[in-house]
C-alpha cells in the first residue's frame, strides 16, 4: 500500500516520463493493503501485478530511457516489489504449498519459479518475459529476476518451506540416475563443463571449461552437478577428488588450473541468470558439504534424515579463484601446489562469493575473512594464512602422485566414519537450518548485487569485459 502522502509525488514522477495522469493515479491507489485472506490476497496483489508490469511496457526499454524514465521505471518497481514482499510474508508458506502440493513434491528452484509464474501472475516473471531479454548485455536488462530472488528468499526465510527446499536441492538429479549404468560399465563420462572417472575406489571430477580457464559459468553447471552426483550415487566409490583440466591459455598453456570462479565475460554478456547462482550453491556445492538427501526421507539436517556422503578432496593446482576458492571451503581435505595460490575478488565483480561469508571466518578467523572478502586479500597456498584453508603442500608437477597417496590413505582402512564424522563437525559449525537462513539473505541480495549498476562498472574497470568475446 502507497501513503497517501507519496501519491502526488509518485504521480509527477510517472507522468513526467509520459504516463497518463488518470492511469498513474489508478494503479497507485489499486496498490493492495493489508489484507489476510489468501485467495483474496492472490486475486488483488495479481491484479496490481499486472498493472505494474503493463505501465513498465510502455516505457522504452531499459538501455534506452532517459533520466526521468528510469525514475519512473524504480517507483514502478519498488513498488511491486514491496507489494511482493509484503505478500510473501504473509502467505509465502501457503504459495509453496501450491506448487509443491503441500510439501509432498519436490521441486528445484529452476522449476519453482516457472510454476510460481503459471500460478501467481506477477509474482514472478514468465519464461517467455525472461526470453525476451536474450541477447542482452546484463546492463541492458530490467532486473525482472530480482522477484524470483525475493520468491526463493521467502521460502528460504521459512522454516517449513525452506528446509523443504533444501531437501529438494539435495536430491540426485534424474539425469545422474540414468547414466550410472553407464558409467558403472564404462568407468568414466564426459558432460559439458565436466567430467568423471573411476580410479579404483576413488572418483576424479573434473573441471571442464580450458577457453575460460576452467570458470563456470550456465554451460558448465547442470554437468558438474550430475558428476558430483555419480561420484555420491555409485556403491564402488568411497573417496572422490575434485581437480582442473588443462587449459588453453597461453600464459598457462600445458598446465591443470582449479578454476577461475564464476565466468565474468558471460556474467557481463548476461549470459549467466540469477537462478544459476541458487542452483550451484543449494545444488553441487551443497552436496559437497551436505552429501545427498533421500526422497522417501526426513530433511536431510544431522538430526533427521539420511544422507549420501563420501569424503571429498580438492587438489589446486595452479590457482583457485572465487567460486572454486569457495568450493575448498565444502570440502575435507585440500592438497595444493606450492606455488598456487587462492583469492575471493568477489569486491571487483560486485557480488556475493556463495558461502564464503558464512565459511571462511571459520578457516581463518573474522578479520582475515572480511579482508580476503571486501578488500581481495590474496592467500598465497604456502603462506600461514594459506594453510588454514589447505591441508598439504606439494611441490609443482607431483599432484598425481600425491592424489594417488591421500586416496590410499583414506581408504585402505575403509571410511566407514565418514559420514559420521562430517555430520558431527556440522552440528557444530553450519547445521541446515544455520545455511538455510543464509541463503535466505543470500538469494535476496545477490538479486539486487546480480543487477547492480556497480556489478557492471566493475566488470568494465577490472576485467576489461566490454573488450572480451563470450
Amino acid at each position: 500500500m502507497i501513503a497517501n502522502d507519496n501519491i502526488s509525488s509518485a504521480v509527477e514522477t510517472l507522468t513526467a516520463a509520459g504516463l497518463a495522469a488518470d492511469e498513474a493515479n489508478r494503479w497507485l491507489k489499486s496498490a493492495p493493503g493489508e489484507g489476510a485472506n489468501f485467495v483474496a490476497d492472490c486475486g488483488t496483489f495479481s491484479n496490481f501485478w499486472t498493472q505494474s508490469s503493463r505501465l513498465l511496457g510502455i516505457l522504452p526499454r531499459p538501455a534506452a530511457r532517459q533520466d526521468c524514465e528510469r525514475a519512473a521505471s524504480r517507483v514502478i518497481q519498488e513498488a511491486a516489489r514491496n507489494a511482493r514482499v509484503r505478500f510473501l510474508r504473509r502467505h509465502g508458506d501457503a504459495v509453496y504449498d501450491a506448487l509443491t502440493d503441500k510439501r509432498s513434491r519436490f521441486v528445484r528452484v529452476e522449476e519453482l519459479v516457472v510454476t510460481a509464474a503459471r500460478n501467481f501472475p506477477g509474482l514472478v516473471p514468465t519464461p517467455q518475459e525472461i526470453a525476451q531479454e536474450d541477447g542482452c548485455l546484463q546492463s541492458e536488462k530490467a532486473g525482472l529476476e530480482i522477484d524470483q530472488g525475493l520468491l526463493l528468499s521467502g521460502f528460504l526465510g521459512s522454516e517449513r518451506s525452506g528446509r523443504h527446499l533444501c531437501h529438494a536441492m539435495l536430491l540426485p538429479r534424474s539425469e545422474a540416475r540414468a547414466m550410472l549404468p553407464e558409467f558403472a560399465k564404462e568407468n568414466a563420462v564426459r558432460l559439458p563443463g565436466a567430467s568423471i572417472a573411476r580410479h579404483g575406489k576413488a572418483a576424479i571430477v573434473t573441471f571442464e571449461n580450458p577457453r575460460f580457464l576452467n570458470a563456470e559459468d550456465q554451460t558448465t553447471l547442470d554437468g558438474m552437478e550430475t558428476c558430483v552426483d555419480l561420484a555420491l550415487l555409485d556403491p564402488a566409490i568411497e573417496v572422490a577428488v575434485l581437480r582442473g583440466n588443462v587449459v588453453e591459455h597461453p600464459k598457462y598453456k600445458d598446465r591443470r588450473v582449479f578454476g577461475s570462479g564464476i565466468n565474468l565475460t558471460h556474467l557481463y554478456h548476461g549470459r549467466i541468470p540469477f537462478l544459476w547462482y541458487l542452483q550451484r550453491d543449494l545444488g553441487y556445492v551443497n552436496k559437497l558439504y551436505r552429501g545427498l538427501a533421500l526422497a522417501d526421507d526426513a530433511p536431510p539436517d544431522e538430526f533427521g534424515g539420511l544422507t549420501i556422503e563420501k569424503p571429498w578432496i580438492a587438489a589446486v593446482e595452479t590457482f583457485a579463484i572465487g567460486g572454486h576458492c569457495q568450493i575448498l571451503l565444502a570440502v575435507d581435505y585440500v592438497l595444493a601446489e606450492k606455488t598456487a595460490y587462492m583469492t575471493l575478488p568477489a569486491r571487483k565483480e560486485g557480488i556475493i562469493p556463495g558461502a564464503a561469508n558464512m565459511r571462511l571466518p571459520r578457516a581463518v578467523g573474522d578479520r582475515i575473512a572480511r579482508q580476503a572478502i571486501q578488500y581481495e586479500r590474496r592467500f598465497e597456498c604456502d603462506s600461514p594464512e594459506g594453510r588454514l584453508i589447505c591441508d598439504e603442500i606439494v611441490e609443482t608437477g607431483t599432484m598425481d602422485a600425491a592424489i594417488e597417496r591421500v586416496v590410499v590413505g583414506l581408504t585402505s582402512s575403509g571410511v566407514v566414519s565418514a559420514a559420521s564424522n562430517r555430520r558431527a563437525f556440522r552440528i557444530t559449525q553450519e547445521p541446515l537450518d544455520m545455511f538455510r537462513n543464509y541463503f535466505a539473505v543470500y538469494a535476496r541480495e545477490q538479486a539486487f548485487c546480480h543487477f547492480s549498476p556497480a556489478l557492471i562498472s566493475n566488470l568494465e574497470k577490472y576485467w576489461n569485459a566490454q573488450n572480451r568475446k563470450p
